[in-house]
């Protein structure tokens, strides 16, 4: 999987279809892997909403959606992948229920758990949190870029990094050896999604030129 820019739902969705028409924007500048619906405490029933809301504009755009948390809730809702944090389950539990051929990524935040994943079950890891970040209250201890590039260096699977990454950050993310980087608010939090991906997305082609 081609991590270069990674998406990631606001905490909470008031307006799908507002919602909707600003991913369709976003997406549309190019340049992005997936989209990660991360609905934290929400029901089977709201998650399955947002998952029919934002597959056909994703798969229209050839992007990804990956479902957090869940992997049996995201085999059922057919996504495209789900992505598990350390406190979950265990990477083989959710490669079990998935199956071998959807997307599984995992979160990583140290040189121990990133040189642990087993490249046969995992896809992709997402290393961090770079910096603190609003969007996530429960997050661990921040691991700056320094700690972003111990990690990724031992990760078997290409890395994206994560945690309060804006488009100024590309050129130390990919310099640090991440594959690209997960988003929230750098784009779901600007009154234009489209430009802030666009900028974001200029930025890695031009870090990666």
């Amino acid at each position: 999987m081609d991590c270069r820019l990674y998406l990631i739902t606001p905490p909470t969705i008031d307006d799908l279809a507002a919602f909707g028409r600003d991913l369709a924007h976003a997406l549309d500048a190019g340049d992005v892997a997936a989209l990660q619906v991360r609905l934290k405490g929400a029901d089977e029933a709201t998650i399955r909403a947002a998952i029919d809301v934002v597959t056909p504009i994703c798969h229209a755009r050839d992007v990804a959606v990956i479902l957090n948390d869940d992997p049996m809730l995201a085999a059922k809702l057919g996504c495209d992948g789900v992505h598990i944090g350390q406190e979950d389950m265990d990477a083989r539990t959710a490669r079990g229920m998935i199956g071998p051929d959807m997307i599984l990524g995992l979160s990583v935040e140290t040189e121990a758990l990133a040189a642990a994943v087993d490249r046969d079950l995992v896809d992709y890891t997402g290393v961090g949190p770079v910096f603190a970040t609003p969007t996530k209250a429960d997050h661990k201890q921040p691991i700056g870029f320094d700690g972003l590039a111990r990690l990724v260096q031992v990760s078997p699977v290409p890395s994206v990094a994560i945690g309060g990454l804006k488009a100024e950050h590309v050129v130390n993310v990919l310099a640090a050896g991440a594959s690209g980087l997960a988003v929230v608010s750098a784009v779901c939090g600007t009154p234009d999604p489209q430009a802030a991906t666009r900028r974001i997305a200029a930025e890695i082609r031009k870090a990666r030129a």
